[in-house]
């Protein structure tokens, strides 16, 4: 057995192997400007209230914007959604590039295309170690069809692989 206060590169492998479905996160600054990110710490957590969670790294450059947003918008990717995923986990100016995005509530940018999407009042906010969780109360939500991207052992895997 290991202890993850030593080793937290094992603790993180372990994790690993928890497979989790792949989300894009967007919201807008209070500037205007579009902030989003690629995230698998996406849960649901209640049906009455319709509440959902996921967690941001502390001192995140996206960290103040999710913050102080009203409304974000959590897209569930597809398993053809790869390039996507890597686009909002690479550089932030390049993550909206080539996209078209439609405004949601609190004009939070919304992607087509995805298995589903979630749009959520910025409810609640809790520390978390080195995560702060993001608590969202849903108010609209759209539920497309396809199979998941899934992350798991380090890596993308779709549903059907071995």
């Amino acid at each position: 057995m290991s202890n993850p206060a030593h080793d937290s590169r094992a603790f993180r492998d372990a994790l690993g192997l928890f497979a989790t479905g792949i989300t894009v996160v967007t919201a807008r600054t209070p500037d205007g400007e579009p902030v989003g990110l690629t995230v698998n710490s996406f849960n649901s957590v209640s049906l009455e209230p319709p509440l959902v969670l996921w967690s941001l790294s502390l001192g995140s450059p996206s960290e103040a914007p999710f913050r102080a947003c009203s409304h974000y918008a959590i897209h569930v990717l597809g398993e053809g959604q790869q390039a996507l995923s890597r686009q909002f986990a690479g550089s932030r100016e390049q993550r909206f590039a080539g996209l078209q995005c439609a405004d949601g509530l609190g004009g939070a940018p919304l992607i087509d295309g995805c298995l589903a999407r979630f749009e959520c009042r910025n409810d609640l906010q809790y520390p978390g170690g080195d995560h702060l969780i993001f608590v969202g109360r849903v108010e609209r939500f759209e539920r497309g069809a396809g199979e998941p991207l899934l992350y798991f052992g380090g890596g993308y895997r779709g549903i059907r692989q071995p």
